[in-house]
Order: C-alpha cells, then sequence, then structure tokens
C-alpha cells in the first residue's frame, strides 16, 4: 500500500467524490485559492474551478446556512469550519435546521450536507482554539458524527459521509493532519458506525477516537510489558455508535478504560459509561473509568498545556488501578 498523510488522504477523498459527482462541491473560508487553512483541499481549485470550490467570507453562520439550502434542493455539499470552534456561531443551521429537515419534512425532504474541519487540541492555540466539542454534535438526533485517526479511515469515511443522504459532522483532529499511515489504492468506502479493533487483547477494553487512539495505543504497549493485554477499540463513528462491537469486547475482558481529550462534565465519555454499564454491568469486574481532559479552559502555555490531555502514562495508571 501507498503511505499518506491524513491531510493527503482527505484531499484524494475529496478530489474522488468531487469528480465522481458532480452535485459535490466544497465550501469555507480559504479552501480555494488558499488551498485550504490546512492544505486538506491543495490544488483543488485548479481541478475544479471557483464553482465548486468556493471561497466565503468570515461568515460561518452564513456559509453554513447556503450549504444546508443546497442539499435541501438536490446538492451535495461539503461545508468546512476552518477550526470546529468557529462551528459555534454555525451551530443553528447544524442542529435546527440541517439535523431536523428530513424529520420534520416526514421523509419527504433529505439534507446530504458534510460539515467538516479540524478539531481537538494543538499545540499552543489556546482555550478559545483547543476545544473537543464533539458531545454537542452527537447529543443531537439526526445528525453522524464522525472522528477518524488514520490516513486509512479519514479517506474511506469521508467518502462515505459525502455519499450519505443525512448531515454529517466530520471532526478531523487538528494535530494528526501530518501523520502517515497506509492508504490503500483504488477504490474503497468504510461503513459509517463500524469501530475498528486497532488492537486485540483479552484484559481490558480501552475505546478512543480521534487523537486518543494513538496514545491508547502506546499505553497498550507499555501495559504489554507488564502482563496486561489491552484490547484497543478505535469508535471512528461517535453516531451511529457501534454497540456490538463495544459490549462484546467488555463482556470478554471485563473491564473498561474510555480515553477523550474532551472535559468531563456531560461529555461523551461519560455517556458511554453509563452506555456499556447499563447493559453488561454484570460482566464487569471493576468500575469502568473515563480518563478525561482536565476540566479547566485549555492554556496557552507549554508548562501547562502538557498536562491536560490524556497520556500513554496516564492511560497506564488508569488502567492499573482495574486490577
Amino acid at each position: 500500500m501507498r503511505e499518506l498523510s491524513i491531510r493527503e488522504a482527505l484531499n484524494e477523498a475529496l478530489s474522488e467524490e468531487l469528480t465522481r459527482d458532480d452535485r459535490v462541491f466544497l465550501m469555507g473560508e480559504e479552501v480555494g485559492h488558499y488551498d485550504g487553512a490546512y492544505k486538506v483541499s491543495r490544488d483543488l481549485i485548479k481541478k475544479f474551478g471557483e464553482k465548486r470550490i468556493i471561497d466565503t467570507p468570515i461568515s460561518e453562520n452564513g456559509f453554513a446556512g447556503i450549504g444546508v439550502g443546497a442539499a435541501m434542493a438536490g446538492l451535495r455539499p461539503i461545508i468546512e469550519f476552518m477550526t470546529w470552534n468557529f462551528s459555534l456561531i454555525a451551530i443553528d443551521q447544524v442542529v435546527n435546521h440541517a439535523a431536523k429537515a428530513r424529520y420534520m419534512a416526514a421523509g419527504e425532504l433529505s439534507c446530504p450536507v458534510v460539515f467538516r474541519g479540524p478539531g481537538g487540541s494543538v499545540k499552543q492555540l489556546a482555550a478559545q482554539h483547543s476545544q473537543s466539542l464533539e458531545s454537542y454534535y452527537a447529543h443531537v438526533p439526526g445528525l453522524k458524527v464522525i472522528m477518524p485517526s488514520t490516513p486509512k479511515d479519514a479517506k474511506g469515511l469521508l467518502k462515505a459521509a459525502i455519499r450519505d443522504d443525512n448531515p454529517i459532522v466530520f471532526i478531523e483532529s487538528e494535530a494528526m493532519y501530518g501523520e502517515k499511515g497506509e492508504v490503500p489504492d483504488g477504490e474503497y468506502v468504510i461503513d459509517i458506525g463500524v469501530a475498528d479493533t486497532k488492537r486485540p487483547g483479552t484484559d481490558v477494553t480501552i475505546l478512543c477516537w480521534s487523537k486518543t487512539v494513538p496514545t491508547s495505543l502506546a499505553a497498550a504497549q507499555k501495559l504489554e510489558e507488564i502482563g496486561i493485554h489491552a484490547e484497543v477499540i478505535d469508535l471512528r463513528t461517535l453516531r451511529p455508535l457501534d454497540e456490538q462491537c463495544i459490549l462484546e469486547s467488555v463482556k470478554k475482558t471485563n473491564r473498561c478504560v474510555i480515553v477523550q481529550e474532551a472535559w468531563p462534565v456531560a461529555s461523551y465519555g461519560t455517556w458511554l459509561t453509563s452506555f456499556i454499564q447499563e447493559r453488561v454491568f454484570d460482566y464487569l469486574d471493576a468500575p469502568i473509568l473515563c480518563l478525561s481532559g482536565v476540566d479547566c479552559p485549555y492554556p496557552y502555555a507549554k508548562s501547562l498545556e502538557r498536562h491536560m490531555a490524556p497520556t500513554p502514562e496516564t492511560v497506564v495508571e488508569a488502567v492499573r488501578r482495574l486490577f
């Protein structure tokens, strides 16, 4: 297989889908002539022109609304937020309009729009640019929420998202765009709602997504050295959730640690804790632990920043508490 970065894999997915379906277009700040703030849309304006790669003003609510309307009218827009932190300006369009369209139209209307862009923490971008907001969107019926962690998954899931008839929230890790991995040649699509067991194990289930996947895999390697065989499951999509994969793993290992960057209160990880406990309580040999980011705004100072998110060492420490 070829080795691509996540940035390159996403670019390839966009190019292929723009070529495959002339209803697809990309809209957002700096996506065209600047090649995207993170260069995910590099050279796309040269290939497809200004009618399909559309630069916008700084107006998230405006261009998100255009995307929702275009989707209802039969096109398949991809709306790029320069960062998901800025999506809060457009949350009315995403939550009140895109997510509700099919339900309120009794199935007569669809809204095939993909909202995508970088999220989560990255070095020294401080409190307003380092938030993990997935729980905001996973909370909403009608939205599908995808958070890939590898180039292969990023490409296959983005292609599936663009083809889906529902509104999609596609959150890419801002810190992982340069991470490389194997990507198959030729056409492939990864089904939405299917988790991936990145590392099999028998002693504890570690559930993770996006940036916490490499953290969890590094922790699993350290745990192996002390005789604990961790199963690392990358959820990939938070909504719909691969319930069967998760529950079967926990029934096998009898222990579970959830690793997330987000704040702990009302987070996706804390909901996941409740979900698992309600369904497989009798299989658990220890409490489910949810390892989250520190419950405060993200600092700018490096000396503070390094303590904010889970690390391989803190994941190992959490797992050891279960034995």
